[in-house]
C-alpha cells in the first residue's frame, strides 16, 4: 500500500508542475466567466446558460485532463525508459498501475474543485446582481448546492474515463490509446442505442453482437444529471447509488485486466 501511495503523490506532483491542467482549467475558468456575457444576450434564460455552461466545461475539460494526461502516464515512463528503475524497486507493476491511476484521479479532483470555486464565483455573483422579479421565476436558485450532485457524477465519470485510458495505454501507442479512449466515451453516451438495436434489424447476430457491445462498453449516459439539476429536476437517490456502484465495478474490472496486461509486456 506504500508503494501505491508513494506512486500516487509522485504522479500528483508531477501534474502539478505539468502547465497542461493549469491551461485547460484556466480556459474552463475563462469560459465560465464568458457565460455570464453571453446570458446577458439571452431574454430569461441567463441563469440556465450560466448553469449548462459551467458543467458542460468541467465534462469538456475534465476529459481531456484525464485522456491526455491518463495515457501519457505509463508511455511517459517507457519513452524515458525510467521503467526500469522503477520495477527494480520493491514495486510490483500492480502497484505501478494503481499508483499511477490514483495519482490523476486526485489530480481530478483538485482541477475539478478549482473549476467548482470559479463556478460557485459566478453564480454568486449573477445571484447578487439578479433582480428579485426575475429570480422569483428560477426553478432552483443560482448557488444551488444540488450542483454539486452533477459535478460529483462528472467526476464519477471521468474517473471511468481515466481508468480506459490507462487500459489502452498499457498495450497501445498514445495516439492509438487517445483515440480508443475518445471513442470509447462517445459511444458510452450512446450506449442505450446498442440495446435496442435488435428492434430495428432483422438478423439475429447482429443484434447479438450489439447486446453484447451493450454490456462490454461503459455506459456513461447515466451519470449526466446536468439537465435534471439545473431544471431543478429531483434526481433519485436509488439512481446516484446504482451508478456510483456500476463505475465502482467497471473501474476496477478495468484495472484487474489493466493489471494482467501490464504484467505480460515487455519493455526490451
Amino acid at each position: 500500500m506504500r508503494a501505491i501511495l508513494l506512486v500516487a503523490g509522485a504522479v500528483f506532483r508531477e501534474s502539478v508542475r505539468d502547465r497542461v491542467p493549469y491551461s485547460l482549467v484556466a480556459f474552463a475558468v475563462i469560459l465560465m466567466a464568458a457565460s455570464y456575457l453571453i446570458s446577458q444576450l439571452t431574454a430569461g434564460q441567463d441563469l440556465k446558460i450560466i448553469k449548462d455552461l459551467g458543467l458542460a466545461s468541467m465534462s469538456i475539460f475534465g476529459l481531456l485532463i484525464a485522456v491526455f494526461i491518463g495515457i501519457g502516464l505509463v508511455a511517459k515512463e517507457v519513452e524515458r525508459r525510467s521503467i526500469f528503475a522503477l520495477l527494480v524497486k520493491p514495486m510490483s507493476r500492480d502497484q505501478f498501475l494503481i499508483g499511477k491511476y490514483l495519482g490523476l484521479v486526485l489530480t481530478l479532483i483538485a482541477n475539478l474543485g478549482a473549476m467548482t470555486v470559479a463556478y460557485y464565483l459566478v453564480l454568486g455573483y449573477t445571484e447578487l446582481t439578479t433582480h428579485v422579479s426575475i429570480k422569483a421565476g428560477w426553478p432552483a436558485p443560482a448557488v444551488d448546492p444540488r450542483l454539486l450532485l452533477a459535478i460529483g457524477m462528472i467526476l464519477a465519470e471521468l474517473m471511468v474515463v481515466t481508468a480506459v485510458a490507462l487500459f489502452f495505454s498499457t498495450f497501445s501507442s498514445p495516439l492509438l490509446a487517445t483515440l480508443l479512449t475518445l471513442g470509447l466515451w462517445t459511444a458510452g453516451h450512446f450506449n442505450a442505442d446498442l440495446r435496442n438495436f435488435g428492434a430495428v434489424v432483422e438478423s439475429e447476430v447482429a443484434a447479438g453482437i450489439a447486446l453484447g457491445l451493450y454490456y462490454l462498453l461503459p455506459n456513461l449516459a447515466p451519470f449526466d444529471i446536468k439537465a435534471e439539476v439545473v431544471h431543478g429536476v429531483p434526481v433519485a437517490w436509488s439512481h446516484l447509488g446504482l451508478t456510483l456502484a456500476y463505475a465502482a465495478v467497471y473501474i476496477a474490472a478495468l484495472l484487474t485486466t489493466a493489471v494482467l496486461v501490464f504484467r505480460r509486456r515487455d519493455f526490451k
